[in-house]
């Protein structure tokens, strides 16, 4: 199960991150996937100040995302990073590591996150592709939104025929390892959200109570 959520990031927020952008320094993104021939795009450089800003305005987002919180059960967030994709950059079709090598301990990749930045309209190509069985989800979302899908999923990015395609990317470890129970649990409170003051009271609080047993044996 993969979420697209608009307007992570505000108008104003949308704007302050795509201006940093413009003065951040990029690298090769290559440089932290050595072994992966089919990647080519350009990646923020980490030690970048005005990049750690973008990143931290991103980041922020998204933990008071109440929609996000809710499907992803985070336990840590890894700090976004700018993706950048001019004309001829792509990214073939892979999953994404289990580990993500962080300073302090490594963060296991449960979910992966993409952040639109850039307009649509400004660029063709680029598209997010998710790959789920023998179907293919193309995704070009407008500038704030996001879309989270399990790091499992085989994803690749199209080539960018025109313009610029300009994303944050992060990794999320949840307290839900298995996607599978997270989707369980976020149907379950989706239907808590919407029919719950409809329920009769006994009905209600058995859902209650089914929803609070699945936490007490699943959340790590």
């Amino acid at each position: 199960m993969f979420l697209q959520i608009d307007s992570v990031l505000t108008t104003m927020e949308v704007r302050s991150v795509v201006e940093l952008a413009r003065q951040t320094r990029f690298i090769d993104g290559r440089a932290s996937s050595l072994d992966n021939s089919t990647r080519n795009d350009l990646m923020q450089d980490p030690r970048d100040s005005l990049g750690q800003r973008a990143s931290q305005i991103v980041l922020t987002a998204i933990q008071r995302n109440e929609a996000a919180r809710d499907f992803l059960w985070p336990n840590r967030i890894a700090v976004p990073q700018f993706l950048r994709y001019g004309p001829g950059m792509t990214y073939g079709a892979h999953v994404d590591v289990a580990f993500m090598n962080l300073a302090t301990q490594p963060l296991r990749s449960d979910v992966s996150c993409t952040v639109f930045l850039s307009d649509p309209a400004d660029y063709e190509g680029g598209e997010l592709v998710i790959h789920l069985g023998t179907e293919m989800v193309r995704l070009k979302g407008s500038a704030g939104s996001a879309v989270f899908y399990p790091s499992t999923t085989l994803h690749e990015v199209t080539p960018v025929a025109s313009g610029e395609r300009l994303v944050m990317m992060t990794f999320i470890e949840s307290q839900l390892p298995d996607a599978a129970q997270r989707e369980l649990l976020y149907t379950l409170n989706e239907v808590r959200a919407l029919e719950g003051l409809n329920m009769q009271w006994h009905n209600r609080m058995s859902l209650e109570s089914v929803i609070a047993y699945l936490l007490r044996m699943w959340v790590r």
